[in-house]
């Protein structure tokens, strides 16, 4: 049965409406303290800025506490500290409420399992079935009921973990613009550059519930590459709301994006002896990525696209470093899953050692042609016409057949958005375009 609630990064809506509603937080929590809460009988809770984010919570809490799970309410803090937290807090799960780079009105459930991995497909296909299951009851008893327990995390733990990667002042002499998208790092980003000795300004950190992503952070750059070209700085970092991606312009104010990071951590990590088993990203990166790793003598894997997809294949290859063209990077020693900061702060530390401008070293490698398109819906009932359609996946076979050896294309649904991504590369640029326009035709079809 295909998942209609578990996308590629949990269950993902409009906050207010299904399945983002009280009723239905409660009973997923019913269910999760039935069939995960069973040994511990804890879950940690985590959200960003986002101002449903209090109302899911609670919601959360009393499914968990009517049926006895006690539940560590870790306030907001960023995805990839929830994550790698959870293995350390005694949890049978964590759940972080977020929708990641979207804007303040979609909220999401990320459901992580005990020893900090994103759930599985076999589990969400079990929770998916009974949620949809019109007879599910849930026992409730006066005598076992939960608590909650406020932990304060956040600041110091990412203090922790950058004294393993840099001396205090160790970015001293560079100047940054920060954009921490007014997310759940607004407060320990600046915090962190300004332990570190960096000269920073810092953008879009005072959220209030409404503005997390809103013309900023990783997904809208332009306030940020402005900033770095009016003030003269060295660089600009951009994160999401909920921390998990990076986004950095350079002194010019030009945007580089996460292939581009990959390409250079790999670089930064092989050259101080630090990497491991090759590299990971997603059949979404450039091509061109992928040949470069390959020049470094380095394997190279590509999974589906995901962020867990990228960490499983890191588990199974033995690798230290992953990541995806949208900004998400993981280093596997440092963290779980995804996370900007620490990601920021390598990207940093190999720069000040380079010593040259961010435009002499990026780009790290020369992209094939690509062109990308999101083509957005009304609602996902619309996606799954078009992808079912038989025209839609003919066009997309010859085309597949055209770019034979030097070429791909991607078409398919976002897991997070009622969007189709389709993205054409080849090393013939003209192939390329004309690629697309073929599969646009047929699209537009059913617009």
């Amino acid at each position: 049965m295909a998942n209609k609630l578990f996308g590629t990064d949990g269950i993902r809506g409009i906050a207010g409406q299904y399945p983002l509603t009280i009723d239905f937080c409660m009973q997923l929590a019913n269910l999760l303290a039935q069939k995960i809460c069973v040994n511990e009988r804890c879950v940690a809770i985590a959200r960003d800025t986002r101002i449903s984010g209090d109302m899911l919570f609670s919601a959360l809490t009393a499914g968990f506490t009517a049926q006895g799970v006690k539940v560590l309410d870790l306030g907001i803090i960023p995805t990839p500290l929830c994550t790698t937290l959870t293995p350390q807090l005694g949890v049978d799960m964590s759940i972080m409420i977020t929708a990641s780079h979207n804007p303040y009105r979609d909220n999401g459930l990320k459901l992580i399992a005990a020893n900090g991995d994103k759930f599985s497909d076999a589990q969400t296909n079990e929770l998916e079935a009974i949620l949809q299951s019109s007879d599910t009851k849930y026992d409730f008893s006066a005598t076992e009921i939960g608590t909650v327990k406020t932990l304060t995390v956040g600041l110091d733990n990412y203090l922790k973990t950058v004294s393993k990667l840099a001396p205090a002042g160790a970015l001293k002499d560079m100047k940054i613009v920060l954009d921490s998208a007014n997310g759940a790092f607004s407060h320990i980003l600046p915090q962190i550059f300004k332990h570190l000795g960096a000269d920073f300004i810092s953008l879009s950190d005072s959220p209030n519930g409404l503005n997390i992503n809103e013309n900023c952070g990783s997904q809208h750059t332009e306030n940020l590459s402005q900033t770095v070209i009016r003030e003269k700085y060295d660089l600009g970092i951009a994160v999401d709301g909920d921390g998990d991606r990076i986004i950095l312009c350079d002194e010019n104010g030009k945007r580089l994006d996460g292939d581009q990071i990959i390409a250079y951590l790999a670089t930064y990590l092989q050259q101080h002896q630090l990497l491991k088993g090759g590299v990971v990203a997603t059949v979404y990166s450039n091509l061109g990525l992928g040949k470069y790793i390959r020049s470094l003598g380095l394997d190279f894997y590509a999974t589906p696209v995901g962020e867990r997809h990228v960490i499983a294949q890191m588990h199974q290859a033995g690798c230290n470093l992953g990541g995806e063209e949208s900004g998400h990077m993981v280093l596997g020693d440092y963290a779980l899953t995804g996370d900007a900061l620490i990601a920021a702060v390598v990207v940093c530390l190999g720069l000040k050692e380079d010593g040259r401008k961010v435009s002499e070293i990026f780009p790290v490698f020369k992209p094939f042609p690509a062109v990308a398109h999101n083509l957005r819906f009304a609602d996902k009932a619309i996606i799954e016409k078009i992808m079912a359609a038989n025209d839609v996946q003919n066009c997309i076979t010859r085309v597949r057949t055209k770019l034979a050896e030097h070429g791909t294309v991607l078409v398919r649904k976002s897991g997070t958005e009622p969007v189709i991504r389709l993205k054409v590369e080849d090393e013939d640029a003209a192939l390329a375009e004309a690629c697309a326009a073929e599969i646009l035709a047929v699209i537009n079809r059913y617009i």
